[in-house]
């Protein structure tokens, strides 16, 4: 079975390009942490190239940008190609099939933010005390 699960912020913003037959792709980078940290205390990142076709391309062209944190699920696909040397040379890409969004939307419309540290003291706002008992008819 060939199934990955990431989660992670994009590198770069995702770059919509067409086939030649005209399908929609969509490239994009994450960058996953590691759950643990090396022997120098630091955390260690992975970062993973991933394509996304048709639909789901394009949406994730609309709705991210990079610093946009995102879950992805999909296979792992190695290419082989030459490169402008000769040599042949091994890619992983992560193909996906279901990308979620997880940054918050920036003032409720079309894009997402990046993560923003929250601020201490901040104030929440405040609920106001709302009584509908007058229609109750019971």
């Amino acid at each position: 079975m060939n199934k990955v699960f990431l989660i992670g912020n994009l590198t770069r913003d995702p770059e919509l390009t067409e086939t030649s037959g005209g399908i929609k792709i969509c490239r994009f980078a994450i960058a996953v942490n590691r759950s643990y940290s090396g022997g120098d205390g630091e955390r260690k990142t992975d970062f993973f190239n991933v394509v996304a076709w048709r639909a789901l391309g394009e949406t994730v062209a609309r709705y991210t940008k990079k610093g946009n944190k995102v879950a992805v699920s999909g296979t792992i696909e190695l290419r082989n190609y030459e490169d402008s040397q000769g040599v042949k040379r091994t890619g992983v890409d992560i193909v996906a099939q279901d990308v979620e969004f997880l940054s918050p939307r920036a003032n409720g419309g079309d894009e997402f933010d990046a993560p923003v540290p929250s601020q201490r003291g901040s104030s929440k706002p405040q609920l106001q005390p709302f009584d509908d008992d007058s229609d109750i008819p019971f």
